[in-house]
C-alpha cells in the first residue's frame, strides 16, 4: 500500500489541507449567515449557488486545463478559492455572498478535475482503486476535521475566515511544486442525456434525488442545528456525524450491490435513510444531543452511498465506451438536484419550520424508493458478471466525478 500511495503522496497531503479549508467553510458560513440574520431561504440560495458553480466547473474544468495547463489552472483557482473566505467575512450581503460561493463551487470543481485526473495517471490500473479509496478516505476524514476547527474561535471574529483562506493557499504548494510529469486529457466526451434515460432511469433518478437530498444537507444542516441549540459544537458535530457515517457506509452497501441487483440497495438505502429522516423531523426539538447525533451519522451512511451505488448501476448497463459519458452526464443531474435542492428545503423551512429539512428529504428518498420498485417489475436486473467493480464516487465529498477515460476498463 505504501509502495502504490507514495507517488502520489503531495497530491494527497494537497488534498487533506484543501478539503480541511473546505470543511471549514461548509459549517463556519451557514453558521455565521444565522448569526447575521440572514433568511433560510437565502442561505438555501447561497447552497444552491455553490453547486451551481461546482456543475459549471466541472463541465467546463477541462477544457480550461487543456487550455492553460494543470499547474497554472491549479495556482489560479487556489488564489481565487483562498480569497473567498476574507470577502465573505469583509462584506456581510447577501447578494456578495451568493456570488461568492458561485465563485467558490467554480474553483473547487476546476481544483478538483487537476488533482483527480494528476491522481489517475500517476496511479495504474493494479493499484487504482487503493489509491481512490486513499483518497475518499482522506477527504472525508479531513472535512470532519475542518468541520470541528469551527470551535476554534468565535465565527463572528475573522479568525475562521483567515484560517480557511489560508489552508486553501497551503494546498496549493504540494501540487504546483510537483515534479511529476502533468497529466494529458484526451478529447473531450459529449453527454448523451437521452442515451443515459436509456442506460438507466433508476440511476438517473437516484443521482438526481442525491443531489436534492444532500445538497440540502451540505447548505441546510447548520441552519437546522442552530434553530435547536446556540452551541457551536452541536453543529460541529451533527455535520461531523454524517461525513463520518457517510465514509462508513460507502464500502458495505457497495459490497452488498456486487453480489445482488443493484436497485435492491438502491431501494433499501433510500427507504431507511428516509425513514431517519421522518425520525429527524418528528423529534426535533426533543432528541438529546447524543440521538442527534447518532440519528446523523445514520443518515449520512444511508444517504451519502445512493450515488455511488447509482453509478455502479448505470455502468452495468453501459457499453465500454460510454463509461465516462455516463460519469459525466450522472454527475451532471446531481448538480442539477443539488442547486434546486436547497431552494426549496429553504423555502419549506422558512414558510414551516427548520424541522421540515428532513421530511424534505424524507419524501425525495420515498420517491426513489416507489420508483425503484416500479423499474424492478418492468427491467430485469443485470447479470452478476456483468457488474464493474463498485468504487466510491467522489461526489459524495462534494469533488468532482472520477470520470477519466480508461481504455482498460
Amino acid at each position: 500500500m505504501i509502495r502504490s500511495l507514495t507517488p502520489v503522496a503531495s497530491l494527497l497531503l494537497g488534498v487533506a489541507i484543501l478539503l480541511t479549508g473546505q470543511g471549514l467553510q461548509s459549517t463556519l458560513l451557514p453558521v455565521r449567515a444565522t448569526m447575521e440574520s440572514f433568511s433560510t431561504l437565502s442561505i438555501g440560495l447561497m447552497g444552491g449557488a455553490y453547486f451551481l458553480g461546482f456543475t459549471i466547473g466541472c463541465l467546463r474544468g477541462v477544457n480550461l486545463v487543456q487550455k492553460l495547463g494543470h499547474v497554472r489552472v491549479f495556482a489560479a483557482m487556489a488564489a481565487l478559492t483562498s480569497a473567498a473566505p476574507l470577502l465573505h467575512a469583509l462584506w456581510l450581503d447577501t447578494w456578495v455572498w451568493w456570488v461568492l460561493r458561485l465563485t467558490s463551487g467554480f474553483c473547487f470543481a476546476i481544483l478538483y478535475v487537476v488533482i483527480e485526473s494528476w491522481l489517475n495517471e500517476q496511479s495504474t490500473n493494479e493499484n487504482r482503486g487503493m489509491v481512490f479509496s486513499a483518497y475518499v478516505f482522506i477527504s472525508m476524514t479531513v472535512l470532519a476535521v475542518g468541520q470541528q476547527m469551527t470551535l476554534l474561535y468565535d465565527p463572528k471574529d475573522m479568525a475562521l475566515f483567515a484560517i480557511a483562506s489560508v489552508l486553501v493557499s497551503i494546498a496549493a504548494l504540494p501540487v504546483v511544486l510537483s515534479t511529476k510529469e502533468t497529466p494529458h486529457y484526451a478529447d473531450v466526451v459529449r453527454l448523451d442525456l437521452r442515451r443515459l434515460f436509456v442506460i438507466s432511469r433508476t440511476a438517473v433518478l437516484a443521482c438526481l434525488a442525491s443531489g436534492l437530498a444532500n445538497g440540502s444537507f451540505w447548505s441546510l444542516a447548520p441552519v437546522y442545528t442552530t434553530g435547536l441549540s446556540d452551541q457551536l459544537a452541536i453543529t460541529a458535530g451533527f455535520m461531523t456525524g454524517a461525513v463520518i457515517g457517510g465514509a462508513a457506509g460507502q464500502w458495505p452497501f457497495g459490497f452488498w450491490s456486487d453480489r445482488v441487483d443493484r436497485r435492491i440497495v438502491i431501494g433499501v438505502l433510500a427507504l431507511t435513510a428516509a425513514a431517519t429522516g421522518i425520525v429527524m423531523w418528528l423529534g426535533y426539538g426533543n432528541l438529546t444531543p447524543f440521538w442527534l447525533l447518532l440519528l446523523s451519522g445514520i443518515w449520512g451512511a444511508l444517504a451519502f452511498p445512493m450515488y455511488s451505488v447509482a453509478v455502479a448501476h448505470a455502468n452495468d448497463y453501459a457499453n465500454k465506451g460510454e463509461y465516462v459519458m455516463v460519469s459525466g452526464g450522472l454527475l451532471l443531474m446531481y448538480g442539477i438536484g443539488a442547486i434546486i435542492g436547497p431552494f426549496l428545503a429553504a423555502a419549506a423551512m422558512t414558510w414551516i419550520s427548520n424541522s421540515v429539512l428532513y421530511l424534505f428529504t424524507a419524501a425525495v428518498h420515498l420517491l426513489v424508493f416507489g420508483f425503484v420498485l416500479f423499474r424492478v417489475g418492468r427491467r430485469a436486473s443485470a447479470p452478476m458478471e456483468q457488474h464493474v467493480p463498485f468504487t466510491e464516487a467522489l461526489t459524495s465529498v462534494q469533488t468532482a466525478s472520477t470520470a477519466f477515460d480508461d481504455e482498460d476498463r
